[in-house]
């Protein structure tokens, strides 16, 4: 019987080992999986030896916080899948944690791959030499992450983006509309500021002052916020009600990808969003802000020259974004209410967002399962 073992630290994680566990049971209908795994992922069939909530930890006192117990955690699986070898190992994302434990299990003689490269092509490249001496395989999300593994001699498989998968080409604004219960012509601007407290803390004011000044501009524009929780939604609510009780603003608990579908334009923070709303083809916004220490350290860390992904996939500013003192209430509303005026720069949006998204899609859970058993099959 052929054992996987199988690592995911965060709901994303979760997600993409759930269509890999699938995709490789359709190859493989006897194989047992076994790691640590989401409630996705043990649906599909997957053992898990911890909550996988446990692993999910942001932000550096967090981690120290968790230091021991993750240690423990990782000392434990190490063990376990030294005296019970998988064929294959597959961590994915979770880098400060999967990459230590594929190191000691590649040193074992066990196959390791890597799903979900991290940002070395962005900072910390010195993570390169461990993940050359940790992984025989990476796969990664996006065709430039693939380009710079190749120039570092790093085995790799660009395998596509799950949410190219799921999102169609042409996605139906009217519809979204319509299960929204938002007016067919309406002139509706998305506001996205973030799913976590630190960064609705840096944006929620921003967002809303800057929607303050579109709509006296523009009195007709119609705001929609999507919340993925009540703790977030609540912030929101009580900055609004702070600076501008009188704006109309929609609050919705979750559906953020209706309320971009229904969008006009979105003003976003800079993240995973702004990937949704190019492949849902929406003129966007990004902002990005952090602590000014964050800022400080991480601005001669950062080897990139744009943050956000449709620049990054494009390879040039296809869509404005704003960091730190740069994310303004001016520069904000004079970038949205500049996509109502300009057509022929929305057409060459759509079209591009059109080109990039047929890139990513790629079958990406038959892609990855595929390269997993190329990798088995070599050994």
């Amino acid at each position: 019987m052929l054992r996987i073992g199988i690592v995911a630290g965060e709901i994303s994680g979760d997600l993409l080992g759930a269509g890999l566990i699938k995709a490789l049971k359709e190859r493989y209908p006897d194989a047992e999986f076994i790691g640590i795994a989401g409630p996705k992922m043990i649906e599909a069939g997957c053992q898990s030896r911890y909550p996988m909530e446990r692993l999910s930890v942001m932000g550096l006192f967090e981690v120290l916080g968790r230091y021991f117990e993750l240690r423990r955690m990782r000392k434990e699986l190490i063990s376990y899948f030294i005296s019970h070898p998988p064929d294959v190992f597959i961590g994915i994302d979770a880098p400060e944690f999967n990459l230590d434990l594929e190191l000691q299990l590649k040193k074992n003689n066990i196959r390791t791959v890597h799903y979900v490269s991290p940002s070395v092509w962005a900072w910390r490249r010195r993570r390169l030499k461990k993940i050359k001496s940790a992984v025989d395989l990476m796969l990664t999300l996006f065709p430039f992450e693939a380009d710079f593994y190749e120039k570092q001699n790093i085995p790799v498989r660009f395998v596509g983006h799950p949410l190219a998968d799921m999102i169609p080409l042409e996605p139906d604004c009217m519809q979204a509309r319509e299960s929204l219960g938002i007016e067919k012509n309406a002139q509706v601007v998305a506001l996205l500021p973030g799913s976590r407290m630190t960064e609705l803390k840096q944006l929620s004011a921003r967002f809303i002052q800057t929607a303050l000044q579109c709509q006296e501009q523009m009195p007709s524009l119609v705001f929609v916020a999507p919340f993925a929780t009540e703790k977030t939604r609540k912030f929101f609510s009580e900055t609004m009600q702070g600076i501008t009780p009188d704006l109309n603003i929609r609050l919705i608990d979750g559906h953020s990808r209706e309320v971009m579908t229904a969008a006009n334009v979105i003003l976003l923070a800079s993240g995973t969003a702004t990937l949704e709303a190019l492949l849902l083809k929406k003129p966007m916004v990004v902002a990005y802000r952090v602590s000014e220490i964050t800022y400080q350290i991480l601005r001669h860390m950062v080897k990139i020259k744009h943050l956000s992904l449709p620049n990054l996939l494009s390879g040039e500013e296809l869509v404005p974004e704003f960091i730190q003192a740069d994310a303004t209430v001016e520069n904000l509303s004079h970038k949205l209410l500049e996509f109502f005026q300009d057509s022929e720069k929305l057409r060459h949006l759509s079209h591009r967002f059109l080109d990039i998204h047929k890139s990513l899609l790629q079958d990406s859970n038959n892609n990855a399962a595929s390269a997993v058993q190329a990798l088995l099959d070599s050994k």
